[in-house]
């Protein structure tokens, strides 16, 4: 069974977000894996963090988790969605793709330690 690995929320500013929801919530980030673009929450279950877009969607972006990324995007194709080509960071291996009527999702691969 695949379950949901890590998920973001899009946001138009990373430091007010952390801001915001730092007080709001009492959350914390981990600055180790957190960039610019990027703030991943700390201890979170699942985990997630926010991500720097220029126009946020009105819905979050789910990771879910897979054993062998490019199978998994292989199997999308096969069944008629469309799958982007795996990015590596040090989280693992990420992937955008959409199902066979367009909803998009990504899957994830965790590195070592995730």
């Amino acid at each position: 069974m695949t379950n949901l690995g890590y998920f973001t929320l899009d946001t138009l500013d990373i430091a007010r977000a952390k801001a915001f929801y730092g007080a709001l919530f009492g959350w914390t980030f981990d600055d180790d894996v957190s960039k610019s673009t990027y703030a991943h929450v700390a201890d979170s279950n699942p985990p997630f963090g926010f991500t720097k877009v220029e126009r946020p969607r009105d819905h979050p972006n789910l990771y879910f988790r897979v054993d062998d990324i490019a199978a998994t995007c292989a199997r999308v194709t096969q069944l008629g969605g469309k799958a982007a080509i795996p990015a590596e960071s040090p989280t693992g291996l990420s992937c955008a793709v959409s199902d066979d009527q367009g909803v998009c999702f990504s899957l994830w691969q965790a590195g070592e330690g995730y």
